[in-house]
């Protein structure tokens, strides 16, 4: 598996992504929930949409 997240891409999703998670345990909306997809994309540096979309912001 190759890497199609880069640095600042990263940076942003598992910020955005840890914000909605704790977000939706302190009582937050159901849809919060969706930064969990966030938060593994951005830790694992990989985005099955941005392969679909043929996106890749990693540049090495």
């Amino acid at each position: 598996m190759s890497f199609n997240v880069g640095t600042i891409d990263r940076v942003l999703r598992v910020l955005l992504g840890f914000a909605l998670v704790l977000w939706a345990i302190l009582g937050g909306p159901v849809w919060s929930w969706i930064g969990a997809v966030f938060l593994v994309t951005g830790l694992f540096k990989f985005c099955p949409a941005y392969v679909l979309l043929g996106i890749k912001t990693n540049k090495a």
